[in-house]
């Protein structure tokens, strides 16, 4: 006869073993507001209902498919060419579990050692991983692995990066690995007060390029140099559609690259799944977290692709890993593969300064009709305008059939993709110029 465990002593048992008397207690830390304390369903309805249910919810979304958006701050509208789709519904691509025997996995192997390929050409730096789960994670590793590799704890980081990158790098900062000390900004751009921080203390400075302001910073190979000088290395967070136009980070004086890589072929879908890339020096080779695949020949001397340079432990013994990330968001990689080698170095650049003649274009409207920029400095793509009222400028768009911007205190933060239009931005200056 099976034996069929009671639900309640094998979770009792299982609470015994970590230490804890109810479970409750195993979900003290997450808010009270945040736990579903009961769900109900109501009664079961046939197919047919659930599939009208369900379409009577999917319309309550309003997504960039009904109306233009100028809202980014780390996610952003591009257009994703049908190719990329059509790619990635092949069926070899299907699952992107853990490649562990190679003679089984060349296919997808060979696709990760293509996307590190072509994140070492876009960042200018030497070896690249197999990316990690977003912008954020890869920003908190690469402060880790810096942590570790210079001995020290401090990280330095301008207010100007992502404030949920911040709060990612907080909650790894718990472990213990590293601290992050946040300087504050005037002006919309970091140099003076970095520079003004940096000591010997320091074991990274994290510079956002364009920062989260959509501001270019204009002094990173200054303040690289004066992180070196103090045996510090430099992180930099970079948007790669930028990088069609700006200088790579390597020649930046940058010691890691991270950014997010959801504009290179991966849709905003409500927030994820996203791609985080990841690059650094020789040097640092040895400490890149995550996975990484290399190439090499096989016993009849035909080139072949393996994982290499990965810790065991972090795999069996996750308590000594230098890094608890051993995957990687194969699938988004290969969208950002094929993307890059679909449009190619002139693409890219044509895709870049598209978006950067649209956004100059709607700061001069919006000048034009009295409206003015929060900070006067360059930018890229994506910049705040001064607005009394952000919010209900955001209910004013959303009524003209437009998706407005970020929301700051006193100014709206907007962002420009190629898939914009002068019309759209006509639409978007007409309404906050009217308020």
């Amino acid at each position: 006869m099976a034996y069929v465990p009671n639900p309640k002593s094998v979770r009792q048992e299982m609470l015994d073993v970590i230490g804890l008397s109810s479970m409750e207690e195993l979900f003290a830390d997450i808010p009270a507001k945040y736990r579903l304390q009961k769900l109900d369903l109501g009664p079961g309805l046939s197919e047919l209902e659930v599939r009208r249910e369900l379409s009577t919810l999917a319309k309550k979304n309003l997504s960039t498919a009904d109306y233009p958006t100028f809202l980014g701050a780390g996610a952003y509208d591009h257009y994703i060419p049908v190719v990329i789709d059509q790619l990635l519904l092949r069926s070899e691509f299907y699952t992107t579990y853990t490649p562990y025997q190679a003679e089984l996995s060349q296919g997808i192997l060979q696709a990760i050692f293509e996307y590190q390929s072509l994140i070492c050409e876009l960042t200018g730096m030497d070896v690249a991983n197999a990316s990690m789960y977003d912008g954020a994670s890869a920003l908190a590793e690469a402060c880790n692995m810096a942590a570790a590799a210079t001995r020290r704890q401090k990280i330095l980081l301008p207010d100007t990066v992502n404030p949920a990158y911040r709060q990612v790098l907080a909650t790894y900062a718990r472990a213990g690995g590293f601290e992050p000390q946040t300087v504050a900004i005037t002006d919309g751009a970091a140099a003076d007060e970095l520079l003004t921080a940096i000591d010997d203390e320091t074991a990274a400075v994290v510079l956002q390029h364009p920062n989260f302001l959509g501001i270019l910073e204009t002094k990173a190979a200054a303040i690289a140099e004066k992180a070196h000088a103090h045996k510090a290395l430099l992180i930099m967070a970079v948007a790669p559609i930028s990088l069609g136009l700006l200088k790579p980070p390597a020649e930046l004086g940058a010691d890691v690259v991270v950014g997010e890589g959801q504009s290179l072929g991966s849709p905003l879908a409500f927030g994820g799944p996203y791609l985080g890339f990841f690059a650094t020096t020789n040097k640092l080779m040895r400490r890149v977290p995550g996975r990484l695949v290399g190439q090499t020949t096989d016993a009849a001397g035909e080139r072949a692709f393996v994982l290499t340079l990965q810790a065991r432990e972090q795999h069996i013994r996750r308590e000594r890993a230098t890094s608890n990330i051993c995957s990687n968001q194969a699938l988004n990689a290969l969208a950002a593969t094929i993307y890059l080698a679909l449009v190619g170095p002139r693409g890219l650049r044509e895709i870049a300064l598209r978006s950067h003649q649209l956004a100059v274009y709607a700061a001069m409207q919006l000048e034009g009709v009295g409206l003015t920029l929060k900070y006067d400095q360059p930018f890229f793509k994506e910049f705040a305008v001064k607005l009394d009222d952000p919010s209900r400028a955001n209910q004013l768009l959303l009524e003209e059939g437009i998706i407005g911007g970020y929301e700051l205190p006193d100014a709206m933060l907007l962002a420009f993709t190629e898939k914009r239009t002068k019309e759209e931005i006509d639409r978007l200056v007409d309404v906050l110029g009217g308020m």
